[in-house]
């Protein structure tokens, strides 16, 4: 019991101070994921235009979510959610979007955000579930993706004398 008590605990407090959450739904790749914390779960929101994906991720449904250090962004603990999709409009659902909107970074259209995600976008809920995942025994980190983009021609010799020189007076 006590137990119980301080792995939920260590969830609340880790999630709480992260930024990201790293989360992995049924059938897809594990995703960095921003989210707000609020009465013992984990929201995130997008699948919307310019929102970030939720590939995965379905209403009744469980997801294995990995949080890191906010200062050094190692693991911290990995536990296992359950899945909820909150409904626009409900009481939950402006709780939940009045928590997450001052963490979205970057917004195209400001106050505007939330009708916006009323329309375009779900809400959804992680909330912890079973014990703790245990620890790795090895390194989880997977090579980077393939992809065509390179650098076309090294960087010039003169360009960071160009770049950095001091201004006389």
């Amino acid at each position: 019991m006590t137990q119980t008590l301080l792995d939920q605990a260590l969830v609340e407090e880790a999630t709480k101070k992260s930024g990201l959450i790293w989360v992995r739904g049924t059938g897809a790749a594990e995703r960095a994921l921003w989210h707000g914390w609020l009465d013992g779960a984990a929201y995130v929101v997008g699948g919307g235009p310019g929102e970030q994906p939720l590939d995965g991720l379905m209403d009744g449904g469980t997801a294995e979510v990995t949080v890191r250090s906010k200062d050094k962004g190692g693991r911290l603990v990995a536990w296992t959610a359950a899945v909820s999709e909150i409904a626009a409009g409900t009481e939950p659902w402006d709780a939940a979007v009045a928590e997450l909107k001052g963490k979205r970074l970057n917004a195209p259209d400001g106050e505007a955000m939330t009708a916006r995600w009323a329309a375009e976008c779900r809400l959804l809920r992680l909330t912890p579930t079973g014990p703790l995942a245990p620890a790795p025994d090895g390194s989880l980190a997977t090579p980077p993706m393939s992809t065509p983009a390179t650098t076309r021609h090294p960087v010039p010799a003169g360009l960071p004398k160009l770049l950095f020189k001091r201004k006389r007076r």
